[in-house]
């Protein structure tokens, strides 16, 4: 059975894009009720990918408002007292400018919380996308980046704080703003960039010869071997003169995978226990 640990949390979310959307579709996986408002084009999120909105707002119940009118203004008002906490992912020059800064939503429902997704902590009205956070970091290579990680790792923390706003709640707490920072996300994630393990030539960034993207007979393969216990074993299958220096070139270990095929190195690392995965 599923645990349910923000059940009767109910969260109205103007949140649009990625992250909100995804911190809201969390609490609802997680027991929460959650309401959506959006603008009267709608989300682009649904414009641009589909089958994304779609599988973020299962179960979520959403209506178009214009917040420019006072018919939406009156129904906004109306969402926000039978509400717990409102998810946002505004600048707040713009939540100023609906009337949603934090002062003025304090003091018109003094027991809503907010949760607020923003660019940046320290210049949230500043313009960004997870494109910009990622090269302020230094993550950046020549191509454009796998992986929207800003977006994705402030969504967690959105979430993260969706269940301290339930705690809060629960121990009676006086509501307040829980401000939530995409690049301050990210730079937590990136911490190990940070510290130059995957940095060029760090240890995970290619100084280990047992940590690395290695060509086989037909395709690449993914070795992770890291551990004294996973070098142990790859050391003994490829047939390499023990002791290793791992932080050394191993051009032997080069030659033994370019000699084997995608799926003989993956049933040899299962008969012996290797982090090897082929590559798609």
């Amino acid at each position: 059975m599923r645990q349910r640990p923000l059940a009767g949390l109910r969260v109205l979310s103007l949140g649009l894009n990625l992250p909100a959307p995804m911190a809201a579709h969390g609490a609802r996986q997680l027991g929460a009720r959650v309401r959506k408002l959006e603008p009267p084009s709608g989300d682009p999120l649904a414009l641009y990918a589909p089958a994304a909105y779609a599988e973020l707002h299962q179960g979520i119940a959403v209506r178009r408002l214009d917040l420019q009118l006072a018919q939406g203004q009156a129904q906004l008002a109306r969402e926000l007292a039978k509400a717990d906490v409102l998810l946002t992912s505004f600048r707040p020059q713009a939540l100023r400018r609906l009337g949603l800064g934090w002062r003025a939503l304090h003091a018109a429902y003094p027991l809503l919380w907010q949760v607020a997704v923003e660019g940046s902590l320290q210049a949230p009205d500043e313009a960004g996308h997870d494109l910009t956070y990622q090269a302020l970091l230094g993550l950046l290579s020549e191509d454009l980046p796998p992986n929207l990680w800003a977006d994705m790792c402030g969504a967690q923390q959105a979430l993260t704080a969706l269940h301290q706003v339930h705690i809060g709640r629960l121990r009676g707490e006086t509501p307040r703003c829980l401000r939530v920072g995409l690049v301050d996300a990210l730079a937590q994630a990136a911490a190990p960039h940070r510290w130059g393990l995957t940095r060029p030539g760090g240890l995970l960034g290619g100084r280990h010869a047992g940590y690395q993207l290695l060509p086989c007979r037909d395709g690449r393969v993914a070795l992770a071997a890291l551990e004294p216990k996973f070098t142990l074993a790859l050391a003994r299958c490829a047939g390499l003169a023990e002791p290793v220096n791992w932080l050394t070139p191993q051009p032997a270990l080069r030659r033994w995978l370019a000699r084997h095929s995608a799926a003989e190195l993956q049933a040899l690392a299962a008969e012996h226990d290797l982090p090897l995965v082929v590559c798609p």
